[in-house]
């Protein structure tokens, strides 16, 4: 059972010295530096600290908890620290998620060195893992948990003792005999090996077997046209079946000879049915799949509030970091509050409270560096500007030095346009938004009126084409404007003419936009502003988001850094439904669960009926063309659920699958199975929900499964979130409400599967995998035909 990781704890010279263990000073502050020991235990897989170095150790992370490894150099707070310390000493620990990162100070550069490659090293074996070897590691986890005096072997309490922290409640006669049949060599203990098969036997998927000798003649494979008949009868694979099938086993079958032979033996065909290949999520909308040539109005943008807060909006921590993690996660839009600082340089804070200062030419360093690491896609700059004139002066020199040839100051072809650029045109561009002196006719004009003239003298005295970036004769027809603007506003012209394509103005009424907007300004609104507009005047929204941009930030009373729901703006196009992306939650899955598609580039083409200036479209009223679609659930069974609480042993989870839709109005609704008692490592449910949905166009599909708790609220287990649209299912077939419903109540009544099965995989709160936790479903979809007269709609 040995994994990648443990082979290398015995050979590396990193890893060995990990696991003898180091004093380092653990950092949370510029006042707040402790020292503590931290080892790396027999595992490989996590990492404890004491005070002292045989002192009682606690578990500080996993591995896999870990994104990466920065150098002292990269660390916000080591930095600070630099007079104290020699930055070579010190590192960071980037955990996945909104977990704050570690910061350490080894006492030596090799101490440091040892821990940053060694640590580096095992989360590359983590992320390179296989399906297979990441259930082999898991497994190795779960031995070296259960093995508690870390013997090599497992007695029969010690394997009880592992049930309930696998959140298994199994009758002990029936749990004795698989222990038995497991223990080959009659020594009364597991070892490496049988271990392996006595999970193997505890896991054994009855609904997968049954629906396995199905299709295989002998019940013992599947030949490759039996694979082939599944793959085109159950997973409505259709002309590709043959190929697939040949691709599939290639990639699951286990043994070489099965591979030879063309045949998936039953272990290959639950491989296939766990992987990536049998997800719930579309693999063809994985890549960049969209068009991404059309005006940015045309697509939903990922869209960040107050970026650079890691807290709550009065007393939270200003922080780079929090720019790092949303441009990392692909957002496409990140604002920026602007205040005069001390010794003429810029600070960004939330201004009039109590939350930290940073540097504005860190956050734009910052930007530079992460832009474009996650996505290829233009990057929005929402710029509050609350600066003097001399300020904003060194906001316009940060931003042209540092940003350089990736920040945009003028328009792509220097001729005015007659709509935005498209996203494709704009890669690798940062785009300033914020407040603008005049108009972009008007920048053009000027230029135009110096270009000629100059490019004359220039041919006359054969200089080269390239010329100052601001004529002088520029400059002083600025200086005359910039003597009567002074007076009525403080914004300065240089950072004004750095806005080109996204010029804030103010929103009055949808009329006003269109009789006296360009379709290069935007317009923010609060989201009880936007709310309200979408109630009063939800068609005149959807044409107004059809030419011009909008943004829409949470409430000011959302202190605690709260979100609102992103789907009722979505539903009349808002491009930018900024968020609070430190706080994780139901809305935080909507919205990452949209921009998890198009590789999360941060940038979704909306429906057509979301791009047409003259849509009819109301999502308080939808009307006809659009096809309603009839979706049906069947919750067939659950794997390796986490518990809920780690702390009590004993506690084992009583889990429910609840179903969430989340469209217009008419369309958001849930569903839920009924709870399965004490059993959160393979429970079965086999219930069906169905539900009916106006517009799929614009629906969202939550999966989440509760602890059920009947004295309070249940508790959250995990979660997946995707669009409707990104779904694979079985098939989509047309028929009559009456007919559907007569097939969910045959569905009901079904004791073995149906077809068209997916597996989702469970993400936590934060959004990063709990594997090998997942629920196993059935997928249809039905497009429902026009009822018949006298036949009722519902």
């Amino acid at each position: 059972m040995a994994s990648l990781i443990q082979d290398r704890l015995t050979t590396d010279q990193d890893l060995l010295q990990m696991q003898e263990g180091t004093l380092m000073r653990k950092v949370r502050s510029k006042s707040w530096k402790k020292p503590r020991y931290f080892r790396l235990q027999n595992d490989g897989m996590t990492v404890w600290h004491a005070r002292q170095a045989r002192g009682s150790e606690k578990p500080t992370f996993s591995i896999s908890d870990v994104e990466t490894v920065r150098k002292g150099h990269d660390s916000e707070l080591l930095r600070s620290l630099a007079d104290e310390f020699p930055l070579e000493q010190g590192f960071t620990i980037v955990f996945h998620g909104r977990r704050p990162n570690l910061d350490l100070i080894a006492n030596s550069v090799e101490e440091a060195q040892n821990w940053m490659r060694g640590l580096q090293l095992l989360v590359d074996l983590v992320t390179s893992m296989d399906q297979k070897e990441r259930l082999d590691q898991w497994l190795s986890d779960l031995f070296q948990r259960g093995d508690k005096n870390q013997d090599g072997r497992m007695t029969f309490e010690e394997v009880r003792r592992l049930l309930r922290l696998m959140n298994v409640e199994m009758d002990q006669e029936y749990a004795f005999g698989l222990f038995q049949e497991a223990d080959m060599s009659n020594s009364g203990t597991l070892e490496g090996e049988e271990f392996v098969y006595f999970y193997q036997a505890l896991t054994k998927r009855i609904e997968v077997h049954e629906m396995f000798e199905q299709f295989s003649d002998d019940g013992q494979k599947l030949t490759l046209l039996e694979f082939v008949d599944f793959l085109r009868e159950e997973q409505k694979e259709r002309e590709r079946a043959s190929d697939l099938a040949l691709e599939l086993i290639d990639r699951y079958e286990p043994s070489e000879s099965g591979k030879l032979r063309h045949v998936l033996s039953l272990d290959g065909f639950l491989s296939y049915l766990c992987s990536k290949d049998g997800d719930i999520f579309n693999p063809a909308c994985l890549p960049i799949y969209q068009d991404m040539t059309q005006p940015l109005t045309h697509y939903f943008i990922n869209s960040s509030h107050n970026t650079y807060l890691v807290g709550d909006q009065l007393c939270g921590q200003s922080s780079v970091e929090g720019y790092i993690r949303a441009l990392k996660r692909g957002c496409r839009c990140v604002e920026v509050d602007v205040w005069d600082g001390p010794n003429g340089e810029p600070i960004v804070y939330h201004g009039h409270t109590l939350t930290s200062r940073i540097l504005f030419k860190d956050v734009v360093a910052t930007v530079k560096q992460y832009a474009f690491q996650a996505s290829e896609y233009p990057l929005i700059l929402s710029l509050e500007n609350h600066c003097t004139w001399e300020q904003q002066l060194t906001m316009v020199r940060h931003l042209t030095e540092i940003l350089d040839d990736q920040l945009l100051s003028s328009t792509l072809d220097g001729l005015l346009p007659t709509q935005l650029p498209s996203p494709e045109q704009l890669k690798g561009k940062i785009l300033v938004k914020g407040k603008k002196l005049g108009t972009l006719e008007d920048d053009l004009e000027d230029e135009e009126e110096v270009t000629e003239p100059q490019l004359e003298r220039q041919q006359g005295s054969e200089l080269p084409l390239e010329s100052p970036s601001k004529p002088v004769t520029l400059e002083l027809s600025r200086l005359n404007k910039d003597k009567k603007k002074k007076s009525r506003s403080v914004l300065c012209p240089a950072l004004s003419d750095l806005v080109v394509y996204l010029k804030s103005v103010s929103f009055r009424s949808f009329t006003h936009s269109k009789e006296n907007y360009h379709f290069y300004e935007i317009s923010s609104f609060s989201e009880t502003k936007a709310k309200s507009l979408v109630k009063e005047a939800g068609n005149e929204f959807v044409q107004h988001n059809a030419w011009q941009l909008s943004r829409v930030y949470p409430s000011g009373l959302r202190t605690d850094s709260s979100n609102y729901n992103p789907q009722e703006l979505w539903n009349v196009g808002c491009q930018m439904v900024a968020m609070n992306m430190q706080t994780a939650g139901l809305e935080m899955d909507i919205c990452d669960g949209l921009f998890r598609q198009n590789s999360g580039c941060g940038y979704v083409l909306k429906p057509d009926f979301l791009r047409d200036i003259q849509s009819s479209f109301n999502p308080e009223k939808p009307l006809s063309p659009f096809k309603a679609q009839t979706l049906l659930v069947q919750v067939i069974s659950g794997q390796q659920l986490p518990k809920v609480n780690n702390t009590k042993e004993r506690s084992i989870v009583d889990p429910l699958v609840r179903v969430e839709i989340y469209g217009i109005r008419p369309d958001t609704t849930c569903q839920e199975t009924n709870y399965v008692e004490n059993n959160g490592f393979n429970p079965y449910w086999g219930q069906t929900l169905c539900f009916r949905v106006l517009v799929p166009e614009l629906a969202m599909l939550r999966f989440v499964v509760q602890d059920y708790d009947w004295k309070s609220r249940n508790d959250f287990i995990g979660q997946y979130t995707l669009p409707w649209t990104c779904m694979k299912q079985g098939e989509t077939v047309l028929g009559s409400l009456a007919n559907t419903l007569a097939l969910a109540a045959s569905l009901m009544l079904l004791s073995c599967p149906f077809p068209g099965y997916r597996h989702i995989h469970l993400l936590s709160k934060d959004g990063i995998s709990i594997h090998p936790a997942s629920i196993f479903v059935y997928i249809c979809i039905r497009e429902m035909e026009e009822p018949q007269p006298g036949e009722s709609e519902f």
